[in-house]
C-alpha cells in the first residue's frame, strides 16, 4: 500500500530507542517514506529545521530534553504533522503534548498497521488544506456529515442531533483522525468557561452515540483515547 501522496513522504523519526529506529527504518520506506533519524531532541529540532520533513514521528522520552519541548521549538515555525509515540503512563504528558501542537499519538508497542493509518490520516488533513478545497461532505463507512446543509445520516437514514451533539460531531470531523483532547473539545463546543467540565462531554458523547453508532458501547467511529480526549475515526 503506499502513501496518500503522489512523491515520496519524508518522516523524520526522532527517537532514541534504537530497535524502534531499525523497526521503523526497515517497514515504513516499502509503503512510501523516506526515513530520516534522530536520537536526540536537540539533533531533531536541527534536522527539522534542515529537512523540513513532511511530517515527524516523535518519541516523548529523549535523552536530552522533554519530547514536548520539541513540538514546541516545531510549532514556532511549522505546522508539519508531528504524532508522537507514548508510552501508556504518559496521559498527562500526552495532553500536554496536543495541547503544544501535537497531531496524533500512537502507543507503545504499536502495530505498524495503526502506525501507517495514522499517518495516512495526518497527510490527508495535510493535502485538504494544501488544496484549499471546502470539503462539505464527509463519509466514513456507515455514517455521512454534510457540514453545508447541517445533516447527519447513518446507512442513508437522516439522524436528527441537538444542536450540541450536532457541534462536537462538527469538531471531531474537521479533525477526522486526529485525536481532540477534552479541553478542546470543551472550548470549541461549549466555549473557554467551560474548559474545566468534562462531565458535558461524558453525557453527550454518550447521547451522540447513541444515535450514531450500531453498537454504542463498542463504537466503531467515535473512538475514546483514554485519559486524552475522543478520535472520530476514518477507516
Amino acid at each position: 500500500m503506499s502513501s496518500t501522496m503522489g512523491h515520496e513522504v519524508t518522516v523524520l523519526l526522532i527517537e532514541d530507542e534504537a530497535e524502534i529506529r531499525r523497526f521503523l527504518r526497515a517497514t515504513l520506506p516499502p509503503h512510501g517514506y523516506r526515513v530520516y533519524e534522530a536520537v536526540s531532541g536537540g539533533e531533531g529540532v536541527a534536522q527539522a529545521s534542515a529537512r523540513n520533513p513532511d511530517m515527524i514521528l516523535l518519541d516523548l522520552g529523549l535523552p536530552d530534553m522533554n519530547g514536548t519541548a520539541v513540538i514546541a521549538k516545531v510549532r514556532a515555525w511549522s505546522t508539519m504533522p508531528i504524532i508522537v509515540l507514548s508510552a501508556r503512563d504518559q496521559e498527562q504528558v500526552k495532553v500536554a503534548a496536543f495541547d503544544l501542537g501535537a497531531d496524533d499519538y500512537v502507543t507503545k508497542p504499536f502495530g505498524v498497521e495503526e502506525l501507517l493509518a495514522r499517518m495516512r490520516a495526518a497527510m490527508r488533513h495535510v493535502n485538504r488544506l494544501a488544496g484549499g478545497a471546502i470539503e462539505t461532505v464527509y463519509t466514513f463507512g456507515d455514517l455521512r456529515v454534510d457540514l453545508g446543509r447541517r445533516q447527519v445520516f447513518v446507512s442513508g437514514k437522516e439522524v436528527h442531533l441537538t444542536p450540541i451533539e450536532y457541534k462536537l460531531l462538527e469538531t471531531l470531523v474537521r479533525y477526522a483522525g486526529k485525536v481532540v483532547t477534552h479541553r478542546q473539545l470543551l472550548k470549541e463546543v461549549w466555549g473557554p468557561l467551560h474548559v474545566d467540565e468534562g462531565q458535558y462531554l461524558r453525557v453527550y458523547m454518550r447521547q451522540l452515540r447513541n444515535k450514531v453508532e450500531a453498537d454504542p458501547a463498542q463504537p466503531r467511529h467515535l473512538v475514546t483515547e483514554l485519559g486524552v480526549g475522543y478520535r472520530l475515526r476514518t477507516e
